[in-house]
């Protein structure tokens, strides 16, 4: 197994057993808190597999969420309020 780094980007080559296992060499875990029993996500983008944790998938949704939200927190706080003045209107 042998790891590059550029930039942003840090490739490590192994390969898959008979079973299709592929084993995460230690330093990654260690780098992406992978820890065992732990839950992780295949992700496909762009031709690309990928590897994402549940924090990340976490994080991933939240700043999705953001572009929506525009930054605002309480979002949800806010709709109700909306709601209930409409409520009282009625």
């Amino acid at each position: 197994m042998a790891a590059k780094k550029t930039k942003e980007t840090k490739v490590t080559w192994t390969k898959v057993d008979q079973q299709g296992r592929v084993v995460i060499p230690a330093d990654i875990r260690a780098e992406m808190g992978i820890e065992p029993g732990k839950p992780i996500a295949f992700v496909i983008e762009d031709d690309r597999l990928g590897l994402m944790t549940v924090h990340q998938g976490i994080k991933r949704a939240q700043k999705i969420a953001k572009r929506y939200t525009k930054g605002r927190t309480g979002i949800v706080d806010e709709f109700l309020a909306e709601r209930r003045k409409e409520a009282e209107r009625e």
